[in-house]
């Protein structure tokens, strides 16, 4: 499978997630859902689907890692939810876990890959304020985390090619990396 087809299958997957447009009552804490499971199942499924076995140990190590690290900060910082519900509002795990497992293919398999899976993990965070669970801050704070988690305990797939965006004041660009 290569890196346009796994690009294609996690927006094909963004697409059909449910639409919280409409949402009433659950319908953002619902969508949020879906979009953090379509992106655990990108992360261990396009490397289970190549045979990336390496790739699928990367990616569980980065989900275990966010995840783990939300549950300590959870348990030890008692923040109140927005609605109410509890005092786990501290950092989001929903966030988390969908940046790890964005960052991991990003990391893994380039920007193709990774470009939709970070969009499908920002909406999972701007689902989680709308549906009243999370602070602004939560989000932010569980993407962090998931973001470090996938970049660190990830690595390049292939790394013969290597596109780098640059930017500067008053300009910017890409460089491009090539071993042969």
């Amino acid at each position: 499978m290569n890196r346009y087809r796994i690009a294609v299958l996690i927006a094909g997957l963004a697409v059909a997630m449910p639409s919280p447009a409409t949402a009433r009552g659950h319908g953002w804490s619902r969508a949020s859902s879906v979009g953090r499971d379509l992106l655990v199942g990108a992360a261990l499924g396009v490397p289970a689907v190549q045979g990336d076995w390496h790739g699928d140990l990367q990616a569980g190590a980065s989900l275990l890692a966010a995840g783990g690290t939300t549950f300590v900060l959870k348990e030890l910082i008692h923040e109140r939810r927005p609605d109410g519900s509890d005092d786990k509002s501290f950092p989001s795990g929903h966030t988390s876990v969908s940046f790890a497992a964005a960052a991991t293919l990003e990391k893994r398999y380039g920007w193709k890959a990774g470009l939709p899976a970070l969009a499908v993990a920002s909406f999972v965070g701007l689902a989680r304020v709308q549906a009243d669970k999370h602070y602004v801050h939560d989000v932010v704070a569980g993407a962090a985390i998931g973001s470090i988690s996938g970049l660190l305990l990830s690595s390049r797939h292939d790394d013969r090619v290597r596109l780098t965006p640059w930017s500067a004041h008053g300009g910017g660009g890409i460089d491009v990396a090539l071993r042969f």
